[in-house]
């Protein structure tokens, strides 16, 4: 057997030969401060390519030196982090690619107390016993929102085919069809709806619903009236919907559920006239609603949650259906979102950063676009007055005032040179743009070293 290997292989025997035993890879002096066990790992897996390289006559030769390298170069790529913190230059406060509203490290750190410890997340204190994770976060959410109560699971999502599977299961629920929204990821209302059992029942056209349509559509199966938060579109023109307040008073006739899913709920009328666009929670609590849905990682602010609200009886009813244990949230959720809502029920919107960059006033990112333009040159760039939007499904095509700055170059070229630098900015009118609207002030000076290292 071992001369057919060395009639069939030749000179590559020798160097075979000078494979290196694993043993002695591993106590190299750059692997000192590694893992033993997943050093062994990837020195087996190279050796062995290493190896099959020879037998199949693809190299002459190997470096050991180089074969170090590779191994702590694997080493390192394995145990680098696929999430990584990027600049959002893009001006997009709710960007979905990128994360939507950001967490501050003042809230971080008063919930990383719960985080890191142990808590009672659900144990009763008082009786010595078993308790209820929703408690936690319900006794604050109620005195902002002052409902009934509060269930929160793990996106608004999971909080509307919670609701349609208790309450509407093989029963009709009557929703326009100008509402029957798709969202990022192909999620389709009338796939969740299908999914969670109930039945749907679409009235009006789709630019026009009027309650009439509700109301004429109504039978002996229908357990719910449920509206529905257009998020990425609007429907302008020779349009018309029907008011909550409306759907509201047929359901109370008809002893009809009402349900809203408001997608991005928000609490303090917004600046730029955009609570024009969409109503506050308070807006639709002062109709008195069964129960409605926001999500937490949107206007609100906070991390991603399905919030739900409304009627005791009904949020009851919803924590005794079997599927809530697989759309529960975790104690971090419960926990930077009870933060969250502190920071609300004492006004601290400063401490909310999706808040904070929408309502920060123009000079003030105006003084920072110039102080940039200042360091870096005039010649490199310049200010932009400009306009961008909320995203993440929210105000839809609606827009409102930003400053950038417009970076010289070729503007696919500059987008591609800071994208490498982990900056992701902009394309518009044929210029690549940082906006400063959702650029943080500490970043400031990163983008300063990031522009001189692409441009200079």
């Amino acid at each position: 057997m071992v001369n057919k290997i060395l009639l069939k292989y030749g000179k590559n025997m020798e160097l075979l030969r000078k494979l290196p035993k694993i043993d002695k890879l591993i106590e190299e002096n750059l692997f000192k401060d590694c893992s033993n066990k997943l050093v062994i790992k990837i020195a087996k897996m190279k050796v062995e390519n290493l190896r099959l390289d020879i037998l199949n006559g693809n190299i002459s030769d190997f470096s050991y030196d180089d074969l170090i390298k590779n191994i702590k170069k694997e080493y390192e790529q394995i145990l680098a982090s696929s999430l990584i913190p990027l600049i959002n230059a893009t001006g997009v406060i709710l960007h979905t690619n990128m994360g939507r509203s950001l967490i501050s490290q003042e809230i971080l750190d008063r919930a990383s107390k719960n985080i890191v410890n142990y808590s009672n997340l659900e144990y009763d204190l008082q009786k010595g016993c078993r308790g209820e994770r929703y408690e936690h976060v319900s006794k604050h959410f109620k005195s902002l929102l002052g409902v009934e109560d509060i269930l929160i699971v793990n996106n608004n999502a999971s909080a509307v085919f919670l609701i349609l599977n208790t309450f509407a299961k093989e029963k009709e629920a009557i929703v326009s069809r100008g509402e029957l929204v798709e969202i990022g990821g192909s999620f389709r209302i009338p796939e969740v709806m299908k999914n969670s059992g109930a039945i749907l029942c679409e009235v009006g056209a789709t630019n026009k619903t009027k309650l009439k349509d509700y109301e004429e559509n109504i039978n002996e199966n229908t357990a719910m009236l449920m509206k529905v938060h257009k998020s990425n579109y609007t429907i302008e023109g020779f349009s018309d919907e029907v008011d909550f307040k409306d759907i509201k008073q047929l359901s109370q006739k008809h002893n009809l559920l009402d349900y809203y899913d408001l997608g991005s709920g928000y609490i303090p009328k917004l600046p730029y006239n955009l609570s024009a666009y969409e109503p506050t929670i308070d807006d639709i609590l002062k109709h008195n609603p069964s129960l409605i849905s926001f999500s937490g990682d949107k206007l609100f602010g906070s991390v991603q949650a399905g919030i739900i609200a409304g009627k005791k009886e009904l949020i009851d009813k919803l924590k005794q259906n079997q599927l809530l244990r697989m759309l529960r949230v975790d104690k971090i959720t419960l926990s930077i979102l009870e933060e969250t809502i502190k920071a609300y029920l004492e006004e601290n919107y400063q401490d909310i950063p999706t808040l904070n960059m929408l309502f920060v006033n123009l000079k003030e990112l105006e003084d920072r676009a110039n102080k940039v333009i200042e360091e870096v040159g005039d010649g490199i760039c310049k200010l932009v007055k400009t306009t961008t939007y909320m995203g993440g499904g929210t105000l839809p095509n609606k827009t409102f005032p930003s400053v950038a700055i417009s970076i010289k170059g070729k503007a696919n070229k500059l987008e591609k040179e800071f994208r490498k630098s982990n900056i992701i900015g902009r394309i518009e009118n044929d210029k690549f743009l940082l906006d400063f609207r959702t650029i943080l002030p500490q970043d400031d000076k990163q983008m300063i070293i990031s522009i001189k290292e692409i441009i200079l």
